[in-house]
């Protein structure tokens, strides 16, 4: 077990998993994989590749915790790498060739029974997966548009226009009473 009084305040987390403790890189990341799943789930439609997806985004974590300046910081920085690393699956060869349009792998997670939330879910899939993330990073995960921002590469404006624009998208596909 790390020591507590050293590496309790995010610095000092961020430092001992530099320096290769992995109780110190679990509290930084592990407790953010629940989220990276979500992502990688609403990003790519599949949970084996979610599950795939954020495996590997962990490992690349490990390898760049270089880049991580404060442990504050560890959500938007590791659903970067998370987001990145599904749009790297996305854009392999396999992808398309492999995906079945007409099979609706979504999770459990995201099943509904309601017709209000059926809706929904018809209308988030109708959505490209870059106008899905930032309302899913926002609404579904809650994050704040500074940390929408970060994951997206924007400043907390442009993820503010990026959540309305996706948003505006998913209304007209949506029967409101």
């Amino acid at each position: 077990m790390h020591d507590l009084a050293v590496n309790q305040t995010p610095l000092g987390l961020v430092s001992a998993a530099r320096a290769g403790d992995r109780e110190a890189f679990d509290d930084l990341v592990g407790v953010q994989l629940e989220a990276g799943y979500r992502v990688a789930l609403a990003i790519l439609r599949d949970p084996d590749e979610a599950r795939d997806a954020v495996q590997e985004a962990a490992f690349k974590a490990w390898s760049r915790l270089g880049q991580l300046r404060d442990g504050r910081a560890a959500r938007p920085w590791f659903l970067t790498i998370v987001a990145n690393q599904c749009r790297s699956v996305r854009r392999g060869k396999w992808w398309s060739v492999v995906r079945l349009p007409s099979l609706d792998r979504m999770s459990a997670d995201f099943e509904i029974s309601s017709a209000e939330s059926a809706d929904l879910q018809r209308g988030l899939a109708r959505l490209s997966a870059e106008d899905r993330l930032p309302l899913f990073l926002h609404f579904y995960l809650d994050l704040p548009l500074e940390e929408v921002g970060v994951v997206l590469g924007l400043s907390p404006a442009g993820a503010k226009t990026r959540v309305y624009r996706a948003a505006r998208k998913l209304r007209p596909g949506l029967e409101l009473d």
